[in-house]
């Protein structure tokens, strides 16, 4: 990290604790998976869903609300979660600007889950739209659609979840 004039320091930020979230690896029956366009990004910022998780909620109960609020269904299953908390830093210039400057980055726990509805059923005009776009891509693109400061946890989730991905492309159940 790089402190910016005027900015929090890269002291102050380290001592920052991380917001803890989870992550959506959804999976359509082709294998591939749902990404969305940020609706709060001038270029391009293609993610998969995520979110913080509420006091008092587990984390496979946030993934499941997440995945409601953002893309307007819930007909999913969960196959699998990833096998620890994964985590990417902000960039110092976002810190004071994201999450009222609490927080220098976000710990997930990922769930690949199972898309069990048709694309109609997806609706990103939800109450509090987060995305402007969506469509399927496959697994290897993942990394090169997010944002620079959160490649190396996409690499991780697409290198953890990648023989279920697989597995599902080739016919076999999660």
């Amino acid at each position: 990290m790089t402190s910016i004039p005027g900015g929090p320091s890269d002291r102050d930020i380290a001592r920052l604790p991380y917001r803890r979230g989870v992550g959506i690896m959804l999976i359509n029956h082709a294998g591939q998976i749902f990404v969305a366009q940020r609706i709060d990004s001038p270029g391009a910022a293609w993610q998969m869903p995520q979110g913080g998780i509420d006091s008092e909620e587990s984390p496979r109960a946030a993934a499941l609300r997440e995945l409601e609020e953002e893309i307007g269904t819930g007909k999913a299953k969960i196959l699998a979660e990833s096998r620890n908390w994964l985590r990417y830093d902000l960039p110092a210039e976002l810190v004071p600007q994201v999450w009222r400057g609490g927080y220098r980055g976000q710990k997930q726990m990922w769930f690949a889950m199972q898309f069990e509805g048709a694309d109609s059923d997806i609706d990103i005009a939800t109450a509090h739209p987060e995305f402007s776009a969506w469509r399927w891509a496959a697994l290897e693109e993942l990394p090169s659609l997010i944002v620079d400061f959160k490649r190396p946890l996409y690499e991780a989730v697409v290198e953890e979840f990648c023989e279920l991905v697989h597995g599902l492309r080739e016919g076999r159940s999660g």
